[in-house]
């Protein structure tokens, strides 16, 4: 028999969904409530406000991520040197399965402006997850300067995401990610 979700799960979900599609701002309780078929007091005994809402969505989101991504890696990269490379072919795939508002990460950062925020704390740990990431990769390719090449190889991903976001088209998603792969390929080259 399959495990129905929780309600907490229920909420997150769709405030997953309802975040990235419509923006946080734009998205109140009244719609998480109604689109995840929970009460509101029961959304409000898993998350005090909104805000704390948006950091469990994000920290959530990040938990996921910061799983797949190396799991992808891994599966489809042979060689430490294509594991950094292949950081550009996750990112192809995950824009091809939808994600026409570039990343809800950087998005939320936009929407956020308190610098102290829950959720702006949640976006800086997911960046910073991504930049260690990709230097760890560098160091297992013996990369030199592998701090330097991550931040190198972060800017071209927030660029794609950039892109993604203002322009919304998978097509130019496409490209961005095509010269933001070539650009990378570029960069290892050279701390080769």
């Amino acid at each position: 028999m399959t495990r129905q979700p929780s309600a907490r799960e229920r909420l997150l979900a769709t405030a997953t969904a309802l975040f990235y599609d419509r923006g946080i701002t734009a998205t109140g309780v009244d719609a998480v409530v109604a689109a995840s078929g929970v009460s509101k007091p029961t959304l409000y005994a898993h998350f005090r406000t909104k805000e704390q809402l948006v950091a469990a969505v994000l920290a959530d989101r990040h938990a996921r991520r910061s799983a797949e991504l190396p799991a992808w890696v891994d599966a489809h990269a042979r060689t430490p040197r294509a594991r950094v490379l292949a950081v550009f072919d996750w990112l192809e795939e995950f824009y091809a399965e939808g994600g026409a508002r570039g990343c809800a990460f950087v998005n939320a950062a936009a929407e956020i402006p308190d610098r102290d925020s829950p959720a702006r704390e949640a976006a800086r740990e997911q960046k910073t997850w991504l930049r260690d990431y990709l230097e760890t990769l560098a160091r297992a390719a013996r990369l030199r300067r592998p701090h330097a090449l991550a931040v190198q190889l972060q800017l071209l991903i927030e660029g794609v995401h950039a892109r993604v976001a203002v322009d919304g088209d998978p097509d130019l998603a496409r490209e961005a990610i095509t010269q933001a792969r070539a650009a990378a390929r570029t960069l290892v080259r050279a701390a080769a």
